[in-house]
């Protein structure tokens, strides 16, 4: 597995994938894909997601996300700990998340449960805050 930087031509690939697992599509767009990585299987198909929607020195994790098919097998460990050295290395202070299937995934890699309002003004007011997580998801925060 091959995980890089996401590209303009996989913005069609990450939404199918996101579409497929149920997840907010709405709004990634190119200006999202700046802090995206993906990963690709040997045949350079797309069969993984992250990315990160900046607000300062918080962000907010998006969209990770694993194909069926490679699922199980580390592939969501692998994306989170990239993605995490990619915020740390820019000077992100602290992740925040929204999860409705997993919260379990998270807890384990070392994010706490908060409430929404902990969350700083922009991260709130951001759409996957605002619009697309129902207010029954699962936030989420880790501090770097």
């Amino acid at each position: 597995m091959n995980i890089r930087a996401a590209r303009s031509e996989d913005l069609d690939a990450i939404k199918a994938l996101l579409a497929e697992n149920e997840l907010p599509v709405a709004d990634i767009n190119l200006a999202l894909l700046v802090d995206f990585l993906v990963a690709e299987d040997v045949d350079g198909k797309i069969v993984g997601s992250v990315g990160l929607e900046r607000f300062g020195r918080s962000a907010l994790l998006r969209s990770l996300v694993s194909a069926g098919t490679v699922r199980k097998n580390g592939l969501g460990k692998r994306l989170l700990a990239h993605v995490e050295l990619m915020a740390r290395a820019s000077d992100v202070f602290d992740l925040w998340l929204l999860t409705t299937t997993a919260a379990g995934f998270f807890r384990r890699a070392g994010y706490a449960d908060a409430e929404r309002g902990a969350a700083s003004a922009e991260v709130q007011a951001s759409t996957q805050f605002a619009e697309l997580c129902p207010a029954s998801a699962v936030c989420m925060t880790k501090g770097l």
